[in-house]
């Protein structure tokens, strides 16, 4: 007797079911059965085979279904993707309005729902393609370029919940500068700039929310637990603009920093090629790298020596991710606070005395807003919890221990 949950291979029966004399089939009728499908199949013409994909419907009725296309179809067109739903392989043609966008951005904006973290492994694994070839996140678009979507899932637009109301009121109060094409925030660290991994709202998606049909895009991102200065496009031609104007070096960021070591000299160059790599358990981190890493340059300016911390204004002249902290790992004297990059037991010391974030504020931001304006500088006041740190460094300085442990090592 087959076990309860299990159904007899012979008469259907499920397993623990008592027999029924109408439900029990013998071996022989069982076999005749058999027989006479095997005949059906061998009968039926190639007529009455339908292609993959294509919907049927039954001759007596019946539910219409259709089969999900195998991902990597290529023969999929824009017409079949539309039959097919949100599970078809889809051909776009980029619009004249897109031109100069990255195809990361475009695939965020165009899979609406998508989780941020799949969108990347779609391209890592060459599945989105680009006038049929392969693509880099970083490629920028041109118009009537065709773009290869794959089959993805596309979660309703109803299930990310909307941004907290201390997230909208903190931005609400952060607008630093702002006209007819673009808007400068000041971000509050600890607020990521987009949505993401275990991430529902961002900057972006709060500024959104605030502002309903506004074509509001990221002009650059900052990491989460950086504060400051943040440019956000409000038409998509301002976008292009100043995207052009971050290629040629048009745009210049300062930041402050305090790090945790001291500077040999008043001021300090770094140009340590900079190269991703990613942990075992996903996490994306960054190294120096002088073979395979791009270029990346970064100039650290003395302001102030608090005994073995320094307080440094910083000139970024590229924007490669998490660039500034590394480079300060790379000559001894990381950012203070850095759970990443850092110096464990000098962050120990300093939480200690009241460091509980990153010690890294994007300061000051000039840009072109408008072809034929004045170039304009908007600035971020440090945040009154730095300012508070400082005023403490005054008194003491809380890594005198760990310097002496050190040294004695």
């Amino acid at each position: 007797m087959p076990a309860a949950g299990c159904r007899d291979r012979r008469t259907g029966r499920a397993g623990g079911e008592p027999f029924s004399g109408n439900r029990l089939a013998s071996a022989t009728q069982v076999r005749h059965t058999s027989k006479l499908l095997r005949d059906q199949q061998l009968t039926s013409t190639p007529d009455s085979r339908q292609p993959r994909g294509r919907a049927t419907r039954p001759s007596g009725g019946g539910v219409r279904r259709a089969s999900r296309p195998r991902l990597g179809d290529a023969s999929a067109s824009p017409e079949s993707a539309a039959r097919n739903g949100p599970t078809g392989v889809q051909q776009v043609q980029v619009p004249a309005a897109l031109a100069g966008q990255r195809l990361d951005n475009f695939l965020l904006q165009r899979l609406k729902g998508v989780p941020r973290s799949l969108v990347y492994k779609l391209l890592r694994r060459g599945e989105v393609r680009v006038n049929k070839g392969r693509a880099k996140p970083s490629q920028r678009l041109a118009a009537g370029d065709w773009v290869r979507l794959p089959p993805v899932r596309q979660a309703e637009t109803a299930s990310r919940p909307a941004p907290a109301t201390g997230m909208l009121a903190a931005l609400a109060d952060a607008v630093l500068y702002e006209d007819a094409r673009v808007l400068v925030v000041n971000k509050p660290a600890g607020m990521a700039v987009h949505g993401g991994s275990g991430i529902s709202n961002g900057v972006i998606e709060a500024l959104r929310a605030l502002r309903p049909g506004a074509e509001l895009e990221l002009v650059h991102r900052l990491d989460r637990d950086t504060s400051g200065c943040l440019l956000i496009s409000k038409r998509r031609s301002a976008l292009r603009e100043l995207h052009r104007q971050m290629r040629e070096g048009e745009i210049r960021k300062r930041y402050q920093a305090l790090l945790a070591g001291t500077l040999p000299r008043a001021t300090v160059e770094v140009t340590a090629p900079l190269r991703k790599y990613q942990l075992r358990g996903g996490e994306r981190l960054v190294q120096v790298d002088t073979e395979q890493g791009k270029p990346a340059r970064t100039v650290f300016r003395r302001v102030r020596a608090y005994g073995g911390l320094t307080l440094v204004d910083v000139d970024l002249y590229t924007g490669r991710t998490h660039q500034i902290r590394v480079h300060a790992a790379s000559i001894g004297a990381p950012v203070a606070g850095d759970d990443k990059y850092g110096d464990a037991e000098a962050d120990r010391a300093l939480r200690q005395v009241g460091l509980k974030r990153l010690f890294l504020h994007a300061a000051a931001l000039s840009f072109t807003p408008a072809e034929g304006a004045p170039q304009t500088r908007v600035e971020a006041p440090l945040p009154t919890e730095l300012t508070v740190f400082l005023q403490r460094l005054e008194e003491q300085d809380p890594i005198h221990e760990v310097r002496k442990m050190k040294s004695a090592r």
